[in-house]
């Protein structure tokens, strides 16, 4: 008989959660708290990066892995008021549905859908999704909005992922030459050059246009990262040394060991009509699999 993927009921640090595994040998660990992808690992290598100091209460939200910014980005959003910094959605509780397994691939959708809880932040009806699509050194997380209320629903986010580095310091990311490129931390705009490199904290979100198309960007020559162009941006992110000893969810050291590189949504708001859907993806491929 053929090996089948499995899924199965977990804990991590106390958290519930279930872990997608394929006879190949990859592995996924997602908690239910804020649908947040763990650990995947592939070619018995880790990928993400996860704080060893990141607080896991199910209440707030955890730092690494993959989490969902949902219904803004940072503190960018047409509720920038109200909402908690990078909204709701990773903070709150998901529900898993069955999974669907075979050989090759392990797929699990989990949801979540207004209740007294969001709606105590944001008067909207809605359904969001994130649906995890794991195949032999192929991750893909696809974020879905549904809007199920009878007013307009605006919102902004991410897949706010932390990729594992050795040494950020040594890292090369490619893929973004020509992009326009915004620098939060000095405010200034500039054209991207085809390698990035991360020798001092590093802030700034890419755009492509139609003259400069989006690419693939490759990490390390060692992971492919792609996105849907429903998200109009990319984020790339690394704290550095000063910035990370005052993140009390993380080591001192930990800013050298990750770096976000994030499908995003920050400039402009997407707004869908009554009954109106919208799907954004990141898939990651590891090119040394």
């Amino acid at each position: 008989m053929t090996a089948q993927a499995t899924c199965r009921d977990t804990v991590f640090a106390g958290l519930p959660a279930c872990e997608l595994a394929l006879p190949q040998g990859d592995r996924l660990v997602v908690a239910l708290h804020g649908a947040h992808v763990l650990s995947w690992q592939t070619s018995g290598r880790e990928r993400l990066y996860l704080s060893p100091t990141s607080v896991m209460d199910g209440q707030g939200a955890i730092r690494g892995g993959v989490p969902v910014c949902f219904p803004q980005f940072n503190q960018r959003g047409p509720m920038a008021d109200r909402l908690p910094k990078h909204g709701f959605a990773r903070n709150v509780a998901w529900q898993a549905d069955a999974p669907v397994l075979s050989a090759q691939a392990a797929s699990l959708t989990l949801c979540l859908t207004d209740n007294a809880q969001t709606r105590s932040w944001w008067p909207q009806a809605f359904e969001a999704q994130l649906q995890i699509d794991l195949t032999p050194g192929d991750l893909r997380l696809s974020l879905r909005v549904h809007n199920t209320d009878t007013q307009p629903l605006a919102f902004s986010g991410a897949l706010h992922t932390y990729f594992a580095v050795p040494d950020v310091t040594q890292a090369t990311l490619q893929g973004m030459g020509g992009l326009a490129e915004w620098d939060s931390l000095t405010d200034t705009h500039a054209q991207a050059p085809d390698t990035l490199r991360f020798a001092a904290e590093f802030d700034r979100v890419y755009a492509a246009d139609a003259h400069t198309p989006r690419q693939p960007m490759t990490l390390n020559q060692s992971l492919r990262i792609s996105q849907s162009p429903s998200w109009a941006n990319t984020v790339v992110w690394n704290p550095a040394q000063d910035l990370c000893k005052r993140l009390t969810d993380m080591p001192d050291d930990g800013w050298r060991h990750m770096l976000c590189v994030e499908a995003a949504q920050v400039y402009d708001p997407i707004t869908l009509p009554v009954g109106g859907r919208w799907e954004g993806w990141q898939r990651l491929q590891a090119l040394d699999h």
